[in-house]
């Protein structure tokens, strides 16, 4: 039992590095945040169970692919490194491969959101309520703000954490 909870320990260390040192990684966790906020907080979008599903499916197979990215990456580093090796074609058709899954993820979890939540009444009223109420607009704005601090300065830099290279 004790070997279970630490691989999930292990699983969870690997997801947080993954968030913390790619930005790729942060701008999928940020839209996947903000979606299910707006999804689970107000009522403007009707989405059935199964939409649902559909959602957890796209937004796992992308944050997945995310991971296996980062990690095909990761290996392929070490290994130039340890060899002392200039970068060469495998390296790179491994990398950019493992990128394409990525990117063919990501395409396809757009399409499903549009698929599911392109309603224009619920864009009305949400455009009505942000009207409505300044304060939440504001609100929104500085998260707005904050998301996007947090994908492209990433959250080391963001709270002063100076990471010091090993080696």
């Amino acid at each position: 039992m004790k070997a279970l909870l630490k691989s999930f320990v292990y699983a969870g260390k690997g997801i947080i590095s993954c968030i913390r040192c790619e930005r790729n990684m942060r701008i999928h966790f940020v839209c996947m945040v903000y979606m299910y906020c707006f999804l689970g907080l107000y009522d403007f979008f009707q989405v059935s169970r199964t939409q649902f599903a559909i959602l957890f499916v796209a937004n796992a197979i992308v944050m997945m692919g995310e991971l296996i990215n980062t990690s095909i990456e990761s290996a392929v580093n070490l290994v130039e490194q340890k060899h002392n090796e200039n970068y060469n074609k495998i390296a790179e058709l491994a990398k950019d491969t493992a990128a394409g899954a990525v990117l063919i993820g990501a395409i396809f979890a757009v399409a499903v959101g549009i698929a599911i939540l392109w309603q224009p009444v619920a864009f009305k009223a949400m455009f009505q309520y942000y009207k409505e109420n300044i304060f939440m607009f504001v609100a929104l704005v500085i998260s707005i703000i904050i998301s996007t601090i947090f994908i492209f300065a990433g959250p080391d830099k963001m709270l002063g954490i100076n990471k010091k290279k090993q080696g």
